[in-house]
């Protein structure tokens, strides 16, 4: 049924292949027919699925340079997104974690928000984007305007359901925005990833986002005091910065295609995971692989990896931290080599499969489903569950 439905997906920004766009990327398996609607859109930076669905871009996307300082145009995002006029849906899905949620839609016309997080440079993660001093107190004046709007675009009358990626992201949706969300996991590729078949190689893996909040230089100065192995992929803003000041034993290999990065997965001794998380689709694939994780016990991380002693009794999956330190981290590291051999590659494969692309899929349309019939009973209202 959904699939015969005129359908519009809306996405903040389509620049890269990272978490939020495997999201998309299964939404649009689900409804290949569908339009995306997205602010700003590099043509063949994104998957297969996403760049066959008819893209409407915003006047953004048009500025030269673009595809390198979209960041910066933060300010200009809540109007760019509101000018769309999105009419004549059946259904409108929005994947958003900055302002994707804030689109304008037809009266009557269902629409579910599926939430990354709310919008971390503002809310939760101020200090980490906006630094504290001068550069704080200049940017105050937007980060409240951008607040109000922020909470304003997530009434009832904008958005009928939301749905977050986890439990603390479901919480700061009750705490910002005065709303009750249901929890449904994204989808992990853990079919597509193949499990380890041997002992690892000496090195741990890190995968950089390098932005202020995934906490690479934590990882960099952990590695710095043990002087173990580390090997870092990806890209991003600080890692220039980062790589001119790590030491000799951390290797940075830059990107790396997905078939490199599950190899990776396969091969490293575990996954080194110092951010503080919404989800955490990166930590689900290095479990698929069979090899564990050193989480930092906040967040998304506290939901897909399962430490020592768990209080279930779940074969563990990796090893929590407690705190963002290089001591910390350390000391993790050095509990996991001491009891290596109490982690089996096989159960941490099991765990991860629970996060699987297919089930996704199937919860989604199941939620779909149920929104649709909720907004066509006469006795419905907009923003069910509110």
């Amino acid at each position: 049924m959904l699939r015969r439905m005129r359908v519009a997906l809306v996405h903040d920004w389509l620049t890269g292949r990272r978490g939020g766009e495997r999201v998309l990327e299964q939404l649009a398996i689900m409804h290949p027919d569908a339009d995306c609607y997205t602010l700003v859109h590099v043509p063949g930076s994104t998957f297969d699925a996403i760049e066959r669905l008819h893209i409407h871009t915003s006047a953004l996307s048009r500025i030269p340079g673009v595809e390198r300082h979209y960041r910066k145009l933060l300010p200009l995002m809540p109007a760019a997104i509101e000018r769309f006029r999105l009419e004549g849906y059946d259904l409108v899905v929005s994947t958003s974690h900055a302002v994707a949620k804030g689109v304008r839609v037809a009266r009557g016309t269902p629409h579910v928000c599926y939430c990354f997080t709310p919008m971390r440079y503002v809310w939760d993660q101020a200090d980490a984007y906006l630094g504290r001093g001068l550069r704080r107190a200049a940017a105050a004046p937007l980060a409240a305007w951008l607040r109000r709007w922020d909470a304003r675009s997530s009434t009832p009358e904008r958005v009928t359901r939301f749905i977050a990626i986890s439990h603390g992201v479901a919480d700061r949706i009750r705490r910002h925005y005065g709303r009750q969300a249901d929890v449904l996991y994204p989808g992990v590729a853990t079919e597509r990833i193949a499990a380890a078949q041997g002992p690892p190689e000496d090195f741990y893996l890190l995968v950089g986002g390098f932005v202020p909040y995934k906490r690479e230089d934590l990882a960099l100065e952990a590695f710095r005091r043990l002087g173990r192995p580390l090997l870092v992929v990806g890209d991003g803003p600080t890692r220039a910065a980062l790589e001119a000041a790590a030491p000799p034993n951390v290797r940075f290999a830059g990107r790396v295609s997905d078939a490199e990065l599950e190899s990776l997965f396969r091969r490293c001794r575990a996954l080194v995971y110092p951010q503080d998380e919404d989800f955490g689709i990166i930590a689900v694939e290095a479990q698929a692989a069979g090899r564990p994780v050193l989480a930092y016990a906040r967040g998304g991380a506290t939901e897909t990896v399962v430490p020592l002693e768990d209080e279930n009794g779940r074969p563990p999956t990796g090893v929590w931290f407690d705190s963002q330190t290089p001591e910390a981290l350390a000391s993790a590291v050095e509990t996991l080599e001491r009891r290596y051999a109490e982690f089996d590659s096989v159960a941490i494969r099991r765990h991860a499969e629970g996060f699987s692309n297919e089930r996704f899929r199937r919860e989604m349309a199941a939620a779909l489903a149920e929104t649709l019939s909720a907004c066509s009973q006469p006795s419905s209202h907009r923003g069910s569950g509110s």
